[in-house]
């Protein structure tokens, strides 16, 4: 019997899997990378009752004669799904449900907006959100809580910005939090001060003098706010994607959805500290959950701030800051006993450093600690933005991968030459060079930082340009990759950082049958229309779990 894949998807997400005949996806004009990178082209896939590619088949290639169902697709382009290398799961949603200040473009924008939502939101005990970026407003200074008042009046307000690593306050919030005068900046953190006071902007660790006055969410927020980024998530066609800083609460979140049979998704998880990662997996990384959805496998740990907030550590000082190089988080013995408490039990390290000096303190321990802990250890350095040149080639020669976000590069390049300067720039976003010296690259995109749409980053990481073109030529253009590999970087490479590359990231025998449904061809489409590109369905495990509201789109027979 051939059941309508309206019908067989219903089955499939509601009822166990059975013992059936494989299943056809057909009529596709198919493409996947192989995995040495190479384009493979199809026009069906032979899928296992449990959601498997069986086989990809070629353009009249004999088709299985009764399949347990059969889905035609109509010829539409079908690609992988997507893998984002380092995304904040939990933030999206939350930032998804809350006040949104990204699109604002001055102070005078971001205050009109505080004030309608205000108005709209009248019985929550705190105003909630982010996404500001004073360099967007062209401000030239962080907003101060005296401007946030204007807007929130005697409401406590926190807003964090656009790259997680400050945040705003109103009087109210600092009251809340026992903010006063003689509050000190805390390791690691600064409190940014007006006439000698806290003027209102925390960052780093400052940002927990505040979160902890925060009413914390119930688990029903939770469970909206999960939901609510998986649905953006797989809306974009990203299929899995590393969770970097996953706590206890989280973890407890994906398995709530998981036991219910609403975790979509596949969810490479990296815990907040090794502390965590002890406690979810006792003696190391957990196994495999939920069909290959859920695996905590690593440790994130952070090691400097952003540069947008000049928290980045740098080996020399900021040149729109002098005297000021960043802030270091760890010092070398605490980063090293991180590392090994969590090696000895075989957790991967996921390590944030975004100045040249995190970077070097990062590989400095690595080098440290590789000797002891050999194997396959695939030590990842998220963002490395800026790097000196001297450190690239240890990147190859230790194993680290480089977990890069192509749009931070597009998103940041004036401010990077603010703060850093043109002539410290040569190892920045130097994703052609990594490669050169023999690195691995997987390629995220840091939301809610930035927009989860994985095409915004492939398409930047062929052009180093913006979503207007610029600047022509982009922006150090020799650190360009080609199509191919920045389409790499979001599949293969990002499913092998997080050493799930048997299970997903190309579509092959014996993968998962992760795809999406896609209205261009990424390959022959232009940087602006590949920007651009619509995902009509997503599919994880051979099952449709997202499709387009789009009355254009056709339904498959």
């Amino acid at each position: 019997m051939r059941l309508p894949v309206s019908l067989a998807v219903i089955a499939a997400l509601l009822l166990p899997a059975v013992a059936a005949a494989d299943a056809l996806v057909d009529n596709v004009d198919g493409l996947t990378l192989d995995e040495k990178g190479q384009v493979v082209r199809f026009s069906g896939i032979v899928l296992t009752p449990d959601g498997k590619v069986v086989k990809l088949l070629k353009r009249g290639e004999k088709r299985p004669e009764r399949p347990d169902w059969r889905a035609d697709l109509d010829g539409r382009i079908v690609i992988p799904g997507m893998v984002d290398a380092h995304g904040h799961v939990m933030n999206l949603g939350f930032r998804a449900l809350a006040l949104d200040l990204s699109a604002t473009r001055s102070l005078a924008d971001a205050q009109d907006a505080i004030r309608r939502y205000a108005a709209e939101n009248t019985t929550r005990r705190w105003i909630t959100g982010g996404g500001w970026n004073q360099e967007v407003w062209g401000l030239g200074r962080f907003p101060t809580a005296a401007e946030l008042d204007a807007a929130t009046g005697d409401v406590p307000t926190w807003l964090v910005r656009a790259d997680g690593h400050a945040g705003w306050a109103n009087s109210a919030a600092m009251k809340a939090a026992g903010i006063t005068a003689a509050t000190k900046s805390p390791p690691g953190g600064r409190i940014e001060l007006v006439a000698g006071k806290p003027g209102g902007v925390f960052v780093d660790a400052a940002m927990e003098l505040i979160e902890k006055a925060l009413p914390q969410p119930t688990q029903r927020d939770r469970n909206a706010a999960f939901l609510k980024a998986q649905e953006l998530l797989l809306s974009m066609g990203v299929t899995a994607t590393a969770d970097m800083g996953t706590s206890v609460d989280d973890w407890l979140t994906y398995r709530r959805m998981g036991d219910s049979g609403l975790l979509r998704i596949r969810i490479m998880s990296y815990s907040d500290g090794v502390d965590t990662a002890l406690r979810v997996g006792g003696s190391g990384p957990t196994p495999w959950l939920y069909d290959d959805r859920l695996r905590m496998g690593g440790i994130k740990l952070y090691t400097d701030g952003a540069l947008g907030s000049r928290g980045a550590w740098l080996k020399a000082p900021y040149a729109d800051a002098p005297g000021n190089s960043g802030l270091p988080f760890l010092t070398d013995a605490q980063l090293s006993n991180l590392i090994v408490r969590g090696a000895m039990d075989g957790f991967q390290f996921a390590i944030h450093a975004i100045g040249d000096r995190a970077n070097q303190q990062v590989l400095d321990a690595i080098a440290e600690v590789s000797g002891t802990y050999t194997g396959d250890r695939r030590w990842r350095i998220e963002h490395a933005q800026v790097v000196d040149p001297a450190d690239l080639a240890r990147f190859g020669k230790l194993g680290v991968i480089a977990s890069m976000q192509p749009v931070h590069q597009s998103s940041d390049r004036t401010m990077a030459e603010a703060r850093v300067g043109p002539a410290r720039l040569a190892g920045a976003y130097a994703w052609k060079s990594m490669l050169a010296n023999d690195a691995r690259i997987a390629f995220g995109s840091d939301y809610p930082v930035e927009s989860p749409n994985p095409f915004e980053g492939w398409a930047t990481g062929f052009t180093r340009q913006d979503a207007a073109g610029q600047p022509a030529g982009g922006w150090r253009p020799e650190e360009a990759l080609t199509r191919e590999r920045s389409w790499r970087a979001f599949t293969t490479d990002a499913a092998y950082a997080g050493f799930a590359e048997t299970k997903f990231g190309h579509l092959a025998p014996g993968m998962r049958a992760d795809f999406i449904v896609i209205d261009r061809d990424p390959l022959l489409a232009g940087p602006a229309d590949l920007r651009a590109t619509r995902v009509l369905e997503t599919w994880v495990g051979g099952v449709q779990v997202y499709r387009r509201p789009d009355p254009a789109a056709k339904a498959p027979r």
